[in-house]
């Protein structure tokens, strides 16, 4: 599905070059839960802002579906993002002065479709996600972990290839947080929804099937779960982070 070539990014002047990202290269098959790990300053968020065409990369190739996104011209790249990318961030962006229903139906929306089949297809992810009784209220009205199943919702509605979770969990309670990834989890077993998250912190990368380190720019390790215990799977990712060096606080 997703194809990761020789990529790298670079800030700065000609004098005062920053390499961001360097020579990452990796892919993603459909289905896969990915996480992405790395201390501050790793390039882990650089990493998702380029894939999710937030941001342009300096040198390589990004295929998703077979399309080289570094390619395509804007006009495109809004289409591109509406149909094939859904986005969960930390603070939700949710746009308060929506319902929890036009929030999760609004890049159908956007998309000009058929205003029957959008509201159908609210319903039967609201009922998935466990939010059917709050479509009709506003963000201001219902709990952060209700709004980040909205922002999931909202993610998964039309049917997107891939999603793009920015530390999903960082603007949740410990309780709201083991909801969100085991509903992430189930998706990702269940639906065979893929889903690329980047995270700092060990817990919630131990749901992944598959855990990519960065450190400095590059791709440092790589764990695959396989068939071990999340518990296991928890602590070798632990071992990995402590190798990483510098401050374990900011990956841990």
């Amino acid at each position: 599905m997703l194809q990761v070539q020789n990529i790298e990014k670079y800030y700065g002047s000609k004098n005062n070059v920053t390499k961001a990202l360097n020579r990452i290269s990796f892919s993603v098959e459909t289905g896969e839960f990915i996480a992405i790990m790395g201390s501050s300053g790793s390039g882990k968020t650089t990493l998702l802002n380029c894939i999710s065409t937030i941001d342009t990369i300096s040198a390589g190739n990004i295929f998703l579906d077979g399309i080289n996104i570094a390619e395509l011209s804007q006009k495109d790249l809004a289409r591109f993002r509406r149909e094939k990318l859904g986005f969960v961030f930390q603070d939700f962006n949710l746009l308060d002065t929506l319902t929890i229903e036009e929030n999760i139906g609004l890049a159908l929306t956007l998309n000009h479709s058929d205003s029957h089949m959008v509201q159908k297809q609210i319903k039967k992810i609201a009922q998935k996600l466990g939010i059917s009784d709050i479509l009709d209220k506003f963000p201001y009205q219902v709990s952060g972990g209700q709004k980040q199943r909205t922002a999931v919702a909202r993610a998964m509605v039309a049917g997107q290839s891939l999603i793009l979770a920015d530390e999903p969990t960082g603007a949740l309670d410990s309780k709201a947080s083991k909801n969100l990834l085991e509903i992430m989890s189930q998706m990702n077993q269940n639906l065979h929804v893929t889903i690329l998250m980047v995270t700092h912190d060990a817990y919630s990368a131990s749901y992944a099937s598959r855990v990519l380190f960065l450190k400095d720019g590059r791709l440092f390790n790589e764990l695959l779960r396989g068939n071990r215990s999340r518990s296991i799977f928890y602590h070798e990712i632990l071992d990995v982070l402590a190798l990483l060096g510098g401050d374990i606080s900011d990956v841990i």
